[in-house]
């Protein structure tokens, strides 16, 4: 009898074994392109601030709270969701997220006053939960053992691309356009993703009751907690910078050149994910150590050459490296370690993420207005020294070929 980590073996001659021996690209680009909607959504209205806050009528500060109405509509809603919908087809569900995104930007496009554009955005937030929960699962399921880190990888390229190009080219469009088109230019993607679904992206069964963990027995699986753990201190350290970069580049000089910045961290991030994608499937638990202990080195060089333009480059350039495959690296680890109910477990990943940005705005914003800039790479390198040490010695989180599924034919 094989446990719940054991792959299943395509024999030859079925179904499965067909499957198994073409890489499902197509479809899981689809998957990139929802995820990279999913984050161009949410992250956005920040690039658009002004232009927003215009055409409503009201504060930048009131504009903000369009990103932050979203993250909430995100945590609240993943996990329970995600469990809601685990005996549903595959597809359904996929489907029913990227409709959701296409109602609700376009909503947000028509909105005529703020309520209206805030529960617009807290909905394509519930939206957005449902996506993160389900996608790992799927790019799992579409391929052999062998191949699902690789998989989750390419399913995830569209979160790196998104921040390092959608972004800064969406706020570009947004000048010339209006910020009104650019989420209708949203609603048109997610048009041609849902052809694209129906299209390119098989479609299976969901678990059946019997075979559904609970809440609570996911989070109490061996090894899920630490991996929760890690993804608090690492993407808290993370979002401390990210979202206060224009000031942290100050000393340096930097602070007009937000832009240049963010797309050497940008380049950084897509080379990280290509290098993840060739090496997760062996060395997961070394990736995950290198990456946190490389970021840890890189701010203590921030803390103290951060008045430097050179330094801030080149540390800009490792951080997209050591960054780009985090979200692969973490959601691999939490499928292993969950097993069947790796569904429920990515939804708490998207859950714990989403956390982790909305307590980088504060952790950051109550360090800048009582110590400056300067305390960042400090207060980050405690909390990546807390991360690291976690996935050091939780080694049943963060050990690879714990694979479940592989190939499967039910469409």
């Amino acid at each position: 009898m094989t446990d719940r980590f054991t792959a299943t073996v395509p024999v030859p001659g079925t179904a499965e074994a067909s499957i198994s021996q073409r890489f499902p690209l197509a479809a899981l680009l689809a998957l990139a392109m929802t995820s990279f909607i999913a984050i161009l959504a949410e992250t956005l209205p920040a690039g658009l601030l002004p232009q927003i806050a215009h055409g409503l009528r009201i504060s930048e500060v009131m504009t903000g709270q369009l990103v932050t109405v979203f993250a909430i509509g995100s945590i609240l809603t993943a996990i329970p969701l995600t469990a809601m919908t685990s005996g549903w087809r595959r597809r359904k569900v996929l489907l029913l997220a990227v409709g959701g995104f296409l109602v609700f930007n376009t909503i947000t496009a028509l909105a005529p006053n703020y309520a209206v554009a805030l529960a617009s955005r807290f909905l394509a937030g519930m939206a957005a939960g449902l996506a993160w929960g389900l996608m790992a699962g799927y790019a799992r399921r579409m391929v052999s053992v062998a191949q699902q880190g690789r998989a989750m990888a390419i399913a995830m390229i569209g979160t790196p691309l998104a921040l390092s190009l959608g972004v800064p080219l969406g706020t570009l469009m947004g000048g010339v356009l209006g910020w009104r088109s650019i989420f209708g230019v949203m609603s048109g993607l997610a048009i041609i993703l849902v052809a694209w679904i129906l299209v390119a992206v098989p479609d299976y069964p969901g678990q059946k009751h019997g075979e559904r963990p609970s809440i609570g027995q996911v989070f109490m699986t061996p090894g899920v907690r630490p991996i929760l753990a890690v993804i608090v201190a690492w993407m808290l350290a993370h979002n401390i910078l990210y979202t206060y970069i224009a000031p942290f580049l100050a000393p340096s000089g930097l602070r007009t050149r937000v832009d240049l910045v963010l797309l050497v961290y940008g380049v950084g991030s897509l080379a990280g994910i290509w290098l993840i994608s060739q090496l997760i499937d062996r060395w997961l638990r070394k990736l995950v150590l290198g990456s946190i202990g490389a970021f840890a080195l890189l701010v203590v060089a921030l803390g103290i050459g951060m008045d430097s333009p050179a330094v801030i480059y080149i540390s800009m350039a490792v951080w997209g490296v050591t960054f780009g495959g985090a979200g692969t690296l973490l959601q691999t680890a939490s499928a292993d370690a969950a097993g069947d109910g790796m569904d429920v477990a990515q939804a708490m990943v998207a859950t714990i993420w989403n956390v982790a940005i909305a307590g980088g705005g504060m952790v950051g914003g109550v360090l800048l207005d009582g110590y400056g800039v300067t305390a960042f790479p400090w207060v980050m390198l405690a909390l990546l020294l807390a991360a690291l040490a976690t996935a050091w010695f939780a080694r049943r989180s963060f050990k690879p070929g714990r694979r479940t599924g592989g190939v499967v034919a039910g469409h």
